[in-house]
């Protein structure tokens, strides 16, 4: 200002002494953090709460301003819920936000609650356990969709369809198998999951700025009241981590993956040249032009929503690799690339599982394509190995000529005369039309985790049992 003194209201209070004016408005721009951590808040709260009421244990505040504190934390929290909360930028971020708002409140006693902590640990504690319950839930969404598909694969256990290598078919599978393919992937997206909730399981407060503190804390008791396990062990490292927002991208992006590789599948069947299965009206859309359209619109989004996951996984890793230790404001931008991935990934979860429980599976058609393209080969191989005592890859060259003949005829091996395969091998007998057909080919794969209905039902009730 002209005469020197200072602009209290441009200033930001919390900043404290040191800083005369407020930050320019690009400054306020670019450090202001409010607009997507105010997504913190209930954690925040909870923290203060937990970190207050271990002040007054210890005897570093009163009991009574202990009291006032969580009182007034509680009331805040109510605004918030409510709507009835208005957030300010100057106050740059939801720790400044609540704080200030406190003070208005209960006063001078406020003040108090920032003993023994800093921003930096604090930041680590609402985002870390924020990140905790966001893989609880993801947990839960998993075990709903494993269930979706254990569902379908009991339903379809004995139902044929061509199983692919290349997206050439390749042998004869059942859908049941198919689908026992998906829990496997998403068993493990569900163990990632729980691994990465353990190695978080860690309290961050107490560690302050980088230092720890010479206040006589128990962080031992906020890590309880917290609900983790223990608090982390080295302050500069607990401030500097995000370790557990890197892997719950790295989750996020796995587990998207395997959505999308089963987008793209439904994708595939839901076409009129496959025809394997039709998806409701709930999840499909029709088209501004043509009538006779249904699109997969859901499974396609879901297939692109794993690019933003993927994208945030990268950027975090970005912006971590170059930090000196211990924080940085740098890790500001880890936030909104997390929740992003978050709302993306339970957005994709929810709308596969509602795909996976709602589609119509056409058995026929699958059944029918499930002999095309010579799928059967294999099992003429095998019979000639096991029956005719060939060597493999004598077996393999004779199925080779079979093949060839039948193509050449225009018709399914199965079809092919006896005279037609005995001038081949003059060993094959009319046995070698047991193992010709696709039921037989997957019945016989009996083979632990194999196609075979009756495995196919034993690793139901093993998935069934651990769900």
């Amino acid at each position: 200002m002209a005469d020197g003194t200072k602009d209290t209201k441009s200033s930001n209070q919390m900043w404290g002494g040191r800083f005369a004016s407020g930050p320019d408005a690009i400054m306020e721009e670019i450090n202001a953090s409010i607009g997507f951590d105010k997504k913190l808040f209930a954690q925040d709260i909870r923290g203060s709460i937990a970190h207050a009421t271990m002040l007054a244990h210890q005897g570093i505040i009163s009991g009574d301003d202990k009291d006032k504190i969580v009182h007034g934390l509680n009331t805040i929290l109510s605004e918030i819920e409510s709507g009835n909360f208005e957030f300010s930028r100057q106050l740059e971020d939801i720790h400044m936000n609540v704080e200030a708002r406190l003070a208005a409140l209960i006063g001078p006693a406020a003040g108090r609650l920032h003993t023994a902590r800093s921003r930096n640990d604090q930041v680590a504690l609402d985002f870390r356990l924020w990140v905790k319950e966001e893989l609880q839930k993801t947990e839960a969404m998993l075990t709903n969709l494993i269930a979706a598909f254990l569902d379908r694969a009991e339903e379809h256990a004995e139902s044929v369809m061509p199983g692919f290598t290349h997206l050439q078919t390749a042998q004869p599978v059942t859908f049941g198998h198919h689908c026992m393919a998906y829990v496997e992937m998403f068993g493990r997206d569900r163990s990632r999951v729980r691994h990465a909730i353990e190695h978080l399981d860690e309290s961050p407060i107490g560690a302050a700025a980088l230092a720890g503190t010479g206040y006589p804390i128990d962080r031992h008791m906020t890590a309880k009241a917290l609900g983790f396990r223990e608090p982390t062990r080295n302050s500069i490292d607990t401030v500097s981590d995000r370790d557990f927002a890197i892997e719950f991208l790295s989750i996020a992006a796995i587990c998207g993956m395997h959505l999308s590789r089963l987008a793209e599948e439904i994708v595939i069947w839901s076409t009129p040249q496959f025809g394997f299965v039709r998806l409701s009206d709930a999840f499909s859309t029709g088209s501004s032009i043509m009538p006779q359209k249904k699109n997969p619109d859901a499974a396609e989004l879901v297939r692109a929503k794993t690019g933003r996951i993927n994208g945030s996984l990268v950027a975090l890793l970005t912006i971590m690799k170059g930090l000196p230790l211990a924080y940085s404001k740098d890790m500001q931008e880890d936030k909104e690339q997390v929740f992003d991935a978050a709302e993306s990934l339970e957005l994709a979860i929810a709308a596969m599982t509602g795909m996976v429980r709602d589609m119509t599976v056409n058995t026929a058609r699958m059944k029918a394509a499930a002999g095309s393209g010579y799928s059967t080969a294999t099992d003429l191989a095998d019979w000639l190995v096991r029956e005719v005592g060939l060597p493999f890859r004598d077996a393999h060259h004779v199925t080779g000529r079979a093949v060839a003949l039948a193509e050449s005829k225009g018709c399914d091996l199965a079809e092919l005369l006896l005279t037609d395969l005995q001038a081949i091998n003059a060993a094959i007998t009319d046995k070698v039309y047991d193992v010709l057909t696709v039921e037989a080919s997957v019945a016989s794969r009996k083979s632990f985790g194999g196609t075979a209905p009756s495995e196919v039902r034993k690793q139901i009730a093993y998935w069934r049992a651990r769900n």
